[in-house]
């Protein structure tokens, strides 16, 4: 027997910081479609996902929460993958970063990169980004800011071990240039050639000192592996690479088919991670998908805004298949796709419940009605088989060629085509005028038996996009042969096997009730606060002592050995000023870098863990919480408040 063709999938890790909203859980439910796909059209494959769980910013929320790195991404990462199951994911391997394997396999790729003298140690002073756990040089920053995220950087100067990116930098432009669908879509391609390679790589830093959460440089402990040196190698260590020996899995399934990743870390993955397996000996992936983001309405989703969908609220208020649906379908190939409530339920209500649910049920239901629930062989033709059984197996052909290009929702689009085909036959035929008549019954037989196999064309070719729909309609219908073979041509359903009873697939949504049900349930509510007492009445005299500034945050970051402490550089006119500030646990430091805050700048100085403070930055406390006083972006730092 021949053996398999391979297939190697992946999503990128997801990272440990939070749970995951319903834009992060797309790529999870976009990369089991296409390995699913895979499977049904026969190949042996692999599907790996994980955790991302090393990096400042994790430390920073473990410190925040008051509980150690390792306790806080257990937590995050189990809820990461009751998520993936909850969608119905048909993953084949879930890495932690934490895992022992992963770690100890780092460390002896930094050594032999090390050894080989691509890796050497110097020092730096750059721009970094924490929440993207990137380094930029003046000229990379878009308006003084991050060009990835759009966030505040702050300067910092470290020794570091260093990468030697440029070594591989022709080589890699030559391999893009000799395998032209190595990075998807073009668009993509075009802007990291044209954005990075062309201007000339610099090298790249690998390690960090100032961050304890992380894997240990083997001969430099005091230094931490940098993020993504970590990160990416996960796709080889998951399948047993250990860089003095490659596991079965390895050989079997190494280079991956294709990464399927967000946009934003596309930099990373293609230019990144390619030199990396270069420098390692390793072949390359042959695809690298950046897949776009899923947006709330025009915004991208965000935990500061207050748009956040999550995966496990849409589930319980639609189903499983019903949010597949959803991200699949209405996910463009190279932009960015939108959600609301309000197009979730329209899709829900025009597409499951009357296009596809409905068909199935009329099917369903008037062979129960008209031949006793059992499925009649053909008899007499009518003028439109021949039209609908082209279509079927017509389609099913485009849908495995989308699929092939990764075109998703378009593989989709070819599949309700036979669902409207299916429709648009029944209005043609008109069973239940067939049904008043000798002659029209024996018509009847060949029009009932043919909406069946249609359906379980469209039952077949839907089980990697909504399984457990699949499974429903073959027990209504009683289809049983569900093989991508078996579409090669039209008329494989078995007569003489009984259906069902008709149950909807997709119950109908009362949209003007349901939306109401989620703005209860998922709108943040105003709550309305128990003030403090009022103290005792001053005079202006005594306000008039009090020095109230506004300055500029332009460095905001954790005191070390202190939970409580910030410490902040603020811009006030055109001086600088320290001041310490017992907020740690209720922020995250970048979030805060750029903002405009209100200070009493005549405190005296005192020393708070070796530091000067210079002031008292104004919170306001509610509920346990401290929340900084800041003013609108225009007004000047250094203006007093008066």
């Amino acid at each position: 027997m021949e053996d398999k063709k391979k297939f190697y999938i992946t999503t990128a890790i997801a990272y440990t910081s939070r749970k995951p909203h319903i834009g992060n859980t797309y790529e999870i439910v976009l990369t089991d479609a296409i390995a699913r796909f895979k499977r049904y059209m026969g190949y042996d494959v692999f599907f790996c996902t994980g955790t991302d769980e090393h990096g400042q910013k994790i430390q920073e929320l473990a410190e925040a929460s008051g509980i150690s790195p390792k306790e806080y991404v257990d937590g995050v990462a189990s809820e990461i993958k009751s998520i993936w199951d909850l969608m119905n994911t048909s993953y084949d391997k879930f890495i932690r970063t934490t895992d022992d394997y992963h770690v100890e396999t780092v460390q002896k790729i930094f050594q032999k990169l090390y050894d080989q003298g691509d890796i050497y140690l110097d020092s730096y002073e750059d721009w970094y980004c924490t929440p993207c756990e990137s380094f930029w040089t003046e000229t990379q920053l878009v308006d003084g800011k991050c060009p990835d995220c759009g966030r505040e950087v702050h300067k910092q100067h470290e020794e570091a071990y260093f990468f030697k990116m440029s070594k591989y930098a022709d080589r890699l432009m030559k391999y893009i240039e000799e395998n032209p669908d190595f990075i998807q879509p073009e668009s993509r391609k075009k802007e990291m050639v044209n954005n990075f390679l062309k201007p000339g790589l610099q090298d790249l830093c690998v390690s960090r000192t100032k961050i304890d959460w992380g894997i240990k440089v083997p001969m430099n402990p005091k230094h931490t592996v940098y993020v993504w040196l970590d990160a990416l190698t996960n796709y080889i260590t998951a399948l047993g690479y250990r860089c003095d020996e490659k596991g079965e899995n390895y050989q079997k399934y190494w280079p991956a088919d294709v990464h399927i990743i967000g946009k934003d870390i596309l930099r990373f993955h293609t230019i990144y991670w390619p030199i990396f397996l270069m420098a390692l000996g390793e072949p390359l992936p042959k695809q690298i998908f950046g897949h776009p983001w899923l947006l709330n309405g025009e915004d991208k989703m965000s935990k500061s805004i207050g748009n956040v969908i999550y995966a496990d609220d849409l589930v319980k208020n639609f189903g499983v298949d019903a949010v597949r649906y959803y991200l699949l379908h209405e996910m463009p190939f190279a932009s960015d796709g939108t959600i609301t409530f309000e197009t979730l339920i329209s899709r829900y209500n025009s597409e499951l419940a009357n296009t596809l649910g409905n068909l199935v049920n009329r099917t369903v239901s008037m062979v129960n009605k008209y031949f006793d629930g059992v499925i009649p062989a053909q008899a007499e033709k009518t003028d439109f088989d021949d039209s609908l059984a082209e279509l079927c197996v017509n389609n099913a052909k485009k849908t495995a060629e989308c699929m092939d290009k990764l075109k998703v929702a378009d593989a989709m689009d070819c599949i309700w085509g036979i669902v409207n085909r299916a429709n648009k036959y029944i209005d043609e035929t008109m069973p239940w005028v067939l049904a008043k008549s000798d002659e029209g019954r024996e018509q009847l037989k060949t029009v009932m038996y043919n909406l069946i196999e249609a359906i379980r064309f469209i039952a077949s070719l839907l089980g990697s996009f909504m399984p457990d729909t699949q499974t429903a309609i073959a027990k209504q219908t009683g289809a049983d042969e569900l093989s991508w073979e078996s579409l090669a041509e039209f008329g494989k359903t078995k007569s003489g096997v009984k259906v069902g009873a008709a149950e909807p697939l997709f119950a109908r949504i009362d949209a003007e009730q349901k939306l109401k049900e989620l703005e209860d349930e998922l709108m943040p509510k105003e709550e309305k606060i128990e003030i403090e007492p009022y103290k005792e009445n001053v005079t202006i005299d005594d306000f008039d002592k009090l020095d109230i500034r506004v300055g500029k945050v332009v460095v905001c970051e954790k005191v070390p050995k202190s939970s409580k402490l910030l410490r902040f550089e603020l811009e006030v006119g055109s001086e600088r000023r320290q001041i310490l500030s017992g907020i740690a646990k209720y922020y995250e430091p970048e979030d805060l870098i750029g903002k405009n805050v209100l200070f009493i700048a005549n405190f005296p100085p005192r020393k708070m863990m070796g530091y000067e403070s210079n002031g008292m930055i104004l919170s306001a406390e509610h509920d346990g919480k401290l929340v900084v006083t800041s003013t609108l972006d225009d007004i000047q730092s250094g203006a007093q408040i008066v």
